[in-house]
């Protein structure tokens, strides 16, 4: 019974995700000639409403800890990457407009992509290599000068609860190269929005924000080093259940 209803909020939950996505998408495309701040709030609507029927129907409640830390200053946010749900919840409810870096793939998504084209990301071309991180670097320049945040997940792709996948420096590369503070993150999205599950578990998400680390100093191993440290012990308190076994 219990797997039934499980099914029925998940089945709910995805249809008026889709629903919400094609409308949306409309709706951006009209905001288009407005100035940019305000086309990334009218845009960013969709993720905060996304997430609310997240809650409402599938019981995916969120908390913050360490909201304080987050600086008034440029700054490369890096995440840890578990589910589809902090995608959608960060570029919302952060203290400043953020800039994904993402593979260009994705603005070719029906509506989604095309909402996503509308605002001041970075789709790189992963088969440029170098010459991919040296577009990141341009425009992320041009991004922080304006007040946006750069945020990337250096993992690289979704890494099931309870693993750690292998951190990549092109982040603090970019810190190093801007000279922009890091904020890390941590959370436990993977609990209640699986990676490639079709069913959402009710429960709470902590999202937690660490304090800004200065790449002063640094190489970008030893930063995404320091990153991945408090990251990955902060996991541990965020859901002990889960790596106690370990």
């Amino acid at each position: 019974m219990r797997h039934t209803i499980l099914f029925l909020r998940s089945m709910l939950f995805t249809v008026v995700m889709a629903i919400a996505t094609i409308v949306w998408a409309c709706v951006c495309f009209l905001a288009a000639p407005l100035p940019y701040n305000k086309r990334f709030w009218v845009t960013s609507r969709w993720n905060v409403f996304v997430i609310w029927c997240a809650k409402v129907i599938c019981g995916i409640h969120y908390e913050f800890k360490g909201y304080q830390n987050l600086p008034d200053e440029p700054a490369i946010v890096l995440s840890k990457h578990q589910s589809a749900w902090e995608t959608i919840f960060l570029l919302p409810n952060l203290t400043r407009p953020l800039v994904y870096v993402f593979k260009k793939e994705i603005l070719y998504i029906p509506f989604f992509g095309w909402g996503m084209a509308l605002l001041r990301m970075i789709p790189i071309d992963r088969k440029q290599g170098k010459h991919a991180f040296k577009h990141v670097v341009a425009h992320g320049k041009r991004r922080l000068a304006d007040g946006q945040w750069i945020i990337m997940f250096p993992e690289g792709t979704r890494i099931p609860v309870g693993q750690k996948g292998k951190y990549k420096s092109g982040g603090t590369r970019l810190a190093i190269e801007t000279n922009a503070v890091v904020v890390p993150i941590a959370h436990n999205s993977g609990e209640c929005w699986p990676k490639n599950s079709f069913l959402k578990r009710p429960g709470v998400i902590t999202v937690s924000i660490g304090k800004p680390i200065s790449p002063d100093g640094h190489t970008p191993d030893s930063l995404m080093q320091e990153v991945e440290n408090w990251i990955e012990s902060e996991m541990r308190v965020i859901s002990p259940h889960v790596y106690s076994a370990g």
